[in-house]
């Protein structure tokens, strides 16, 4: 393998996470050119509920990866069809019963989220709308992580950066010309889910693609979720953690928790990198291991940690440069806007260790190692992230909410090598090919 064929997978894998964050962005632009603060504040409270219905998704969209990837480096076409099949029905099956759930209890999910009484009526509508999409996002995930699997990573770019468009047209006309704030922005959000169901649909109906996806190769497969449960459960556990912060953070006021909200994206410049990078390389590392080529396997992922690393420092340093300047596009009270500074320059910190982080965590994903990203993804949100919050809460406020991320990614990065480490040591890895 190449590194101009590793970078052929890695680079649309970050322009779709790109795409992602600038839809994020131009959800927050927009609806902050309303000058409506509190719009702001429940936008970024509603973002942890809805990553955790992209985490819902990644089930099948990682586990249905990892274990096509696998199949189809072993010679298994039939197998790669009867997972693909699993994923995309029992998925969109399950994401309904998601959404159906969450709209029944949405007013306790929006309290348990921390919104104000100032916020609580745009943070319901906005969620409300979001989840009866839940069956939309969760097949095109599943389609984008197939077309991954079998080597056609532009195809899946295309999908979500063609959903991720239609949303970001849509929103100016919904937010600011019909008026609709908040609600206009989910609407949007909608519709560039459909658009890019719709795409995936599409190219697998055509017969572009080598898998065969039809009900009557459908046949449960729980190692999908022996793997896609863990693959989802950093988000997960992180977007928990996030309603952790927000709840807390919301005790310093609503400013705090806007300032909060925007930093967080715009930390996410810096993290996209290696989320790609990761995710860009995990079919590459799924078909080496199931061609048993360890060698390979091993170049691929060094290859990969370099260029996450390099790139993520470079934005890192253009991010904590103009901290200032890209804070004033999204808030200019005076009191939100010096939060965000200091919130966006702190955070910064811990996109070095994240990237190294994540990369691993989808090398073991791609090993079939879910146990392990189960455990290091369970250690690094319930163990380390949320006891850091509160005990930084206590002594240092709402500074201290912020430090609690950097201190996390560092414990968590020790405990990555430590069991990496344990695991790639296995004979059975060694044997090199």
């Amino acid at each position: 393998m190449t590194r101009k064929n590793i970078i052929r997978n890695i680079i649309p894998a970050i322009i779709v996470e790109l795409m992602f964050l600038i839809y994020n962005l131009a959800d927050t632009f927009f609806i902050a050119q309303t000058n409506d603060p509190l719009q702001v504040a429940a936008v970024s409270l509603a973002s942890p509920a809805f990553i955790i219905l992209v985490a819902f998704g990644l089930i099948f969209m990682i586990g249905g990866l990892s274990c096509i990837s696998r199949a189809l480096g072993a010679d298994k076409k039939d197998y790669a069809d009867s997972i693909a099949s699993f994923c995309v029905f029992f998925g969109a099956t399950a994401g309904l019963i998601l959404a159906l759930i969450s709209i029944t209890f949405m007013k306790q999910i929006v309290l348990a989220i921390g919104a104000s009484p100032d916020t609580f009526e745009y943070a319901y509508e906005y969620l409300a709308i979001i989840t009866s999409s839940s069956p939309i996002v969760v097949v095109a995930l599943v389609c984008s992580g197939i077309m991954r699997a079998e080597n056609h990573p532009t195809a899946a770019m295309l999908s979500q950066v063609l959903g991720n468009f239609v949303n970001i047209i849509l929103d100016p006309i919904m937010i600011l010309y019909l008026g609709l704030g908040t609600r206009g922005a989910a609407i949007a959000t909608v519709f560039g889910h459909v658009t890019g169901a719709v795409f995936c649909l599409g190219y697998f109906i055509s017969g572009r693609s080598s898998i065969k996806i039809n009900i009557r190769h459908f046949k449960f497969t729980p190692e999908v979720f022996s793997i896609g449960i863990p693959a989802c459960l950093d988000p997960l556990l992180m977007s928990i953690s996030q309603m952790i912060l927000f709840s807390l953070m919301s005790a310093y006021g609503d400013m705090a928790v806007a300032a909060n909200g925007v930093a967080m994206r715009i930390q996410q410049i810096a993290t996209i990198i290696s989320m790609g990078a990761g995710q860009g390389v995990q079919p590459i590392l799924g078909f080496c291991v199931g061609a048993k080529s360890y060698k390979e396997y091993k170049s691929v992922l060094y290859f990969a940690l370099k260029f996450a690393c390099s790139l993520s420092m470079v934005l890192i340093i253009i991010c904590f440069t103009f901290a200032p300047n890209i804070a004033g596009i999204f808030l200019s009270e005076p009191e939100s806007f010096k939060y965000t500074v200091n919130f966006v320059r702190i955070l910064m910190t811990s996109s070095i260790t994240f990237s190294i982080f994540f990369i691993v965590v989808n090398a073991l994903q791609a090993m079939g190692a879910g146990r392990a990203s189960f455990i290091l993804s369970l250690c690094r949100q319930c163990f380390f992230y949320v006891p850091a919050m509160i005990i930084l809460n206590y002594f240092y406020g709402a500074y201290g909410l912020i430090c609690a991320l950097p201190v996390a990614e560092v414990i968590s990065l020790a405990q990555t090598f430590i069991l990496y480490g344990k695991i790639i040591i296995n004979p059975a890895l060694l044997n090199k090919k």
